[in-house]
């Protein structure tokens, strides 16, 4: 079970208090070579940059293999789980896409990453539908830059 079901949920009027403010950091998740290939045989993406490490250090200024930026991306919602609150009365909530994605870094294969959650709106399109947009940036453990950043949005159904 996801970690956000666990903690108790919060109104609306609480969670709208929230816009502008950072939510939350997620913990540090690992992305390593196993996950890597993983996800290549998933996504069936196996370019050598992600899954051979003896070529990319030798033919990429990486010095390592890396993971795809998707994957990275596709652990926002692990990160999500981990900082944002569930809404008093909701049924469930569902991805809408992206305003802005943009990958910034490689992630090297045996970094660890974590999210840091803005949420920027938060608006009812219809009585039962909110509309969420969340600033993320992942960040790269012992780097500057981060691994990217995203304009997310979702939307959020009450019973």
């Amino acid at each position: 079970m996801n970690e956000v079901w666990k903690k108790p949920p919060v109104s609306l009027s609480a969670y709208q208090a929230m816009v502008g403010k950072e939510v939350g950091v997620s913990s540090w998740h690992l992305i390593d070579q196993s996950r890597i290939n993983l996800y290549a045989d998933v996504i069936e993406d196996h370019q050598f940059i992600h899954v051979d490490p003896e070529r990319a250090k030798k033919e990429t200024a990486f010095g390592n293999t890396i993971a795809h930026g998707f994957l990275t991306m596709s652990l926002m919602s692990i990160m999500s789980y981990e900082v944002m609150p569930v809404i008093e009365g909701t049924s469930m909530g569902v991805n809408y896409g992206f305003d802005k994605l943009r990958f910034l870094s490689p992630v090297r294969a045996g970094s660890r990453v974590r999210g840091r959650f803005t949420l920027m709106e938060a608006k009812l399109r219809k009585p039962k539908e909110l509309q969420s947009r969340t600033n993320v940036t992942i960040d790269i453990e012992g780097e500057e830059k981060p691994a990217l950043i995203a304009d997310w949005i979702g939307l959020i159904y009450f019973n």
